[in-house]
């Protein structure tokens, strides 16, 4: 499997100077080539490389960098016409889809540009990297990782790396093929189920809180609309400053909550059962203040999280489908609207049984992946939100 490990590069201002410049001119040359192909109505990398190879030299790139050039720009064309097909960009005939397809992709100056082995080279004992650049090969560029991190770079490290420059930071985002553990047959699974107010609760009754992380996205939403409205020189500043925090924060949290999931059932020998939310946001209608949080919720991300650390670990994981499961009884299967009392609250009409909301959800969850998993299905990871 495909880990990717993120390492921070720590140039010297005229090696950052370099590296913004290689950015720049490859950046240049794909929105030159993207327009070319547009114009000519050839995006394939196969047309790409057949008019636009020797051209995209004299821009100053080299054999290597020129072809990761052209194979960015047929992948983002790619890209778009994936899009396309599924309709992520409107209907035809709409003006979002017709904006799209009348003009080239364009690239911003500072995007990313992935590198291979040619072009980069990794001293991972030593800390350091060599680096083609427009201005010539820069070597002995250190850089900053975990401890872990130095250990998968130096055991699975393979294919191609992107250098990528964010916030006035430079940074090398690595390929490691991590092999997977063997997967074991489960003895029962662990349902969790997913949830705004409390992230993920799992049918042994664990509550992973959202209060912490919802009390500072309020936080954060207020002080944006505060410093916008001000509109200040500094204002603007602290803005920039803020930027991404909350993605952070947020990111944090589900690899701790996937983490302590999947630990929780290797050890247990279990198999883990979580729902299928994939297009949920297209499905709910809410009012404007909940439309705010549920943008803001991250479940596809922790479903990611959980799926390739249980593939580490040899975790089976099945996504079943989430429908009724907060007003289905876990003890006797009635299903009503009425049994979801609040909230938190969770009382069967028919049977009297009472349990946290969450948690009885998270045993229908656990009941249908096992159900699922008895008749047959794969581990597997969810479709795309």
């Amino acid at each position: 499997m495909k880990v990717v490990v993120q390492v921070k590069l720590m140039p010297s201002p005229e090696v950052a100077s370099a590296l913004e410049a290689t950015l720049r001119t490859a950046n240049d040359a794909a929105n030159w080539l993207s327009g070319e192909g547009h114009r000519r109505g050839e995006t394939s990398r196969k047309a790409l490389q057949g008019f636009a190879y020797h051209d995209l030299k004299t821009w100053g790139l080299s054999a290597q960098p020129a072809l990761h050039v052209l194979r960015k720009v047929a992948d983002a064309y790619t890209t778009l016409r994936a899009n396309i097909r599924a309709g992520n960009l409107g209907r035809p005939g709409s003006k979002r889809r017709a904006r799209a397809e009348s003009k080239p992709v364009t690239f911003r100056p500072d995007a990313a540009q992935p590198y291979d082995d040619r072009c980069l080279s990794w001293k991972v004992d030593e800390q350091t990297v060599s680096i083609w650049t427009t201005g010539g090969r820069v070597r002995g560029v250190r850089f900053a990782c975990s401890g872990q991190a130095r250990k998968l770079l130096a055991e699975h490290r393979k294919g191609e790396s992107d250098l990528v420059h964010r916030d006035g930071v430079w940074f090398l985002i690595a390929t490691c093929e991590v092999p997977e553990a063997e997967r074991y047959e489960p003895a029962d699974f662990l349902g969790v189920d997913l949830g705004i107010v409390n992230i993920a609760t799992t049918s042994d009754g664990k509550i992973h809180a959202g209060r912490e992380l919802n009390r500072y996205r309020k936080r954060q939403l207020a002080l944006r609309a505060k410093l916008q409205k001000k509109g200040t020189k500094s204002a603007k500043r602290l803005l920039r400053r803020q930027r991404r925090k909350e993605q952070r924060k947020a990111t944090g949290a589900n690899h701790i909550i996937a983490k302590r999931i999947v630990t929780e059932a290797e050890r247990t020998g279990r198999g883990i059962g979580m729902e299928d939310l994939a297009g949920i946001r297209q499905r709910v209608r809410l009012r404007k203040p909940q439309r705010v949080a549920l943008h803001s919720w991250a479940f596809a991300q922790l479903g990611r999280f959980v799926e390739y650390k249980a593939r580490r670990a040899g975790v089976p994981v099945l996504f079943v489908d989430p429908a009724y499961t907060s007003r289905t009884c876990a003890e006797c299967g009635h299903t009503d609207k009425l049994n979801r009392v609040s909230q938190g609250r969770f009382a069967c009409r028919s049977c009297g049984f009472v349990d946290h909301a969450d948690r009885n959800g998270s045993r229908n969850v656990r009941a249908r992946a096992l159900e699922l998993w008895r008749s047959g299905a794969e581990s597997r990871a969810p479709g795309p939100a």
